[in-house]
C-alpha cells in the first residue's frame, strides 16, 4: 500500500513542477496549438497555446513508477521490482503517446490543425496495440497467470474464451479484441479532449477507480489468505496495477493545475492517445474489459455523439443531430460557458465511475 501513496505523490510533484518548465520550453520555440476554423469562435483565442503537454505526463509517470519501485526495493528486501503487467501497460501508454507526438509534431510543422494522415495514425496505433496484446499473453507468474487472458471479461473473466478455438486462433482473436479496445479508448479520450481540463480530470477519475479496483483484487486474489475463495480474482499483478494507476492519477492532478481553464498548456494528441492507451491497458490487465464501458461512461457518450452525428449526416443527406460534434462543442454553441460544460461533464464522468465501482463491488457481494 505504501507504494501506492509514494507513486501518487511522485506523479503529482513531477507534473506540478515539470509542466511550467515545459511550457517555457515550448513558448521559446513557438510550439503552439492550431485551432479548427469550424469550431466554436470562442476557441480562437486559444491559438498558440503550448501543446504536447502529454509528454510531461508520460515522463512523470515513467520516472515516478521507476522511482517508487527503486525506493521500495532499497527500503524493503522483500519488495519486488516492476512487474510484467506494469511494464506492458507503460509500453502501451508510451507507444500510443509516441504516435500522438508525431501527430502533434506534424501539426506544428504544417501549421494547421491536421497532423498525421488517418492511415498513418491507425497504422501506428495498430502496431503498438498488436505488440502489447501479443506480449500480454506471455510472462506467466508462479501461479501460471499471464498479464492478460484470452477470456472476455466484465468485472472478472466470463465463460466466453477465445481459447476454445485453439491456442493460435484464440491468441489471434484476442489480439484483434485487444486492439478494438485500444482503438476505442484512445479515440474516445482524443475526442473528449478539446475543452480546458475536461479529458484530464475525466481520465483521472477512471484511473482513481482502477486504484480501488486493483487494491480490492489484490486483497481478494486467488490464493490470498484474505480472499473469499469462491469469488477470488485471477489477476497477475493487482498491486502493481494499483501503484501505476495511482502514479497516473497523481500526474494528471498535477497537470490539471496548469491545464484547467484558462489552460496554460494542452495535452495534445501526445497526451490523449497515451492516456487512452493506459485506460485500455487497465481494462485488459485487470480483466475488467466490459466494465470499462461503464467506468468510462463520459467517453462513451462523447464518442457516440460523433458516431450519431456522422451517421445521421450521411443517411439524411446533410442534416445534423447536434450543432457540432463531439457533444461538448454542441453545448458551447448552444451558449453554455466552457467552464459550465466542463464541470457538468465532470459530474457525468464521476457518476459513471461511481456506477462502475458499485457494479464491481455489487457483483462480489452477490456472488460470495
Amino acid at each position: 500500500m505504501i507504494a501506492v501513496v509514494i507513486g501518487a505523490a511522485l506523479g503529482l510533484i513531477l507534473t506540478l513542477i515539470g509542466t511550467p518548465l515545459f511550457i517555457r520550453f515550448l513558448v521559446k520555440r513557438g510550439y503552439g496549438q492550431f485551432i479548427r476554423d469550424d469550431g466554436p469562435t470562442s476557441h480562437h483565442v486559444k491559438r498558440g497555446t503550448p501543446t504536447m503537454g502529454g509528454a510531461v505526463i508520460i515522463f512523470a509517470v515513467v520516472v515516478a513508477y521507476a522511482a517508487t519501485h527503486l525506493l521500495m526495493v532499497l527500503t524493503n528486501d522483500a519488495a519486488r521490482g516492476p512487474t510484467a503487467s506494469g511494464l506492458l501497460l507503460l509500453l502501451l501508454m508510451v507507444g500510443m503517446g509516441l504516435v500522438g507526438f508525431f501527430d502533434d509534431a506534424a501539426k506544428i510543422t504544417k501549421k494547421q490543425s491536421l497532423g498525421l494522415t488517418p492511415w498513418a495514425k491507425i497504422t501506428g496505433q495498430g502496431a503498438v496495440g498488436v505488440l502489447f496484446a501479443a506480449l500480454a499473453l506471455f510472462f506467466e507468474d508462479e501461479n501460471g497467470r499471464t498479464p492478460a487472458s484470452t477470456a472476455i471479461s466484465f468485472v472478472r473473466e466470463t465463460p466466453i474464451d477465445f481459447a476454445v478455438f485453439g491456442t493460435v486462433v484464440g491468441g489471434l482473436l484476442f489480439v484483434i479484441w485487444a486492439n478494438l479496445i485500444n482503438t476505442a479508448a484512445t479515440n474516445a479520450v482524443n475526442l473528449t479532449d478539446g475543452l480546458d481540463g475536461l479529458a484530464t480530470a475525466a481520465t483521472a477519475m477512471v484511473t482513481a477507480a482502477y486504484v480501488i479496483i486493483s487494491i480490492w483484487q489484490y486483497n481478494q486474489s486467488c490464493g490470498s489468505s484474505t480472499a473469499v475463495t469462491s469469488v477470488c480474482y485471477e489477476v497477475r499483478d493487482p498491486m502493481d496495477m494499483a501503484t501505476l494507476a495511482a502514479v497516473i492519477t497523481g500526474a494528471l492532478i498535477g497537470f490539471l493545475w496548469w491545464n484547467t481553464s484558462p489552460a496554460k498548456i494542452f495535452m495534445g494528441d501526445t497526451g490523449s492517445l497515451a492516456l487512452g492507451g493506459a485506460l485500455a491497458g487497465f481494462a485488459i490487465l485487470t480483466h475488467t474489459q466490459l466494465l470499462f464501458v461503464i467506468l468510462g461512461g463520459l467517453f462513451v457518450i462523447i464518442t457516440c455523439s460523433v458516431i450519431i452525428q456522422v451517421g445521421y449526416f450521411k443517411l439524411s443527406g446533410g442534416k445534423r443531430v447536434f450543432k457540432m460534434a463531439p457533444l461538448q462543442h454542441h453545448f458551447e454553441l448552444k451558449g453554455w460557458a466552457e467552464v459550465t460544460v466542463v464541470v457538468r461533464f465532470w459530474i457525468i464522468g464521476a457518476l459513471a465511475v461511481g456506477l462502475g465501482l458499485a457494479v464491481f463491488y455489487g457483483e462480489w457481494v452477490i456472488t460470495q
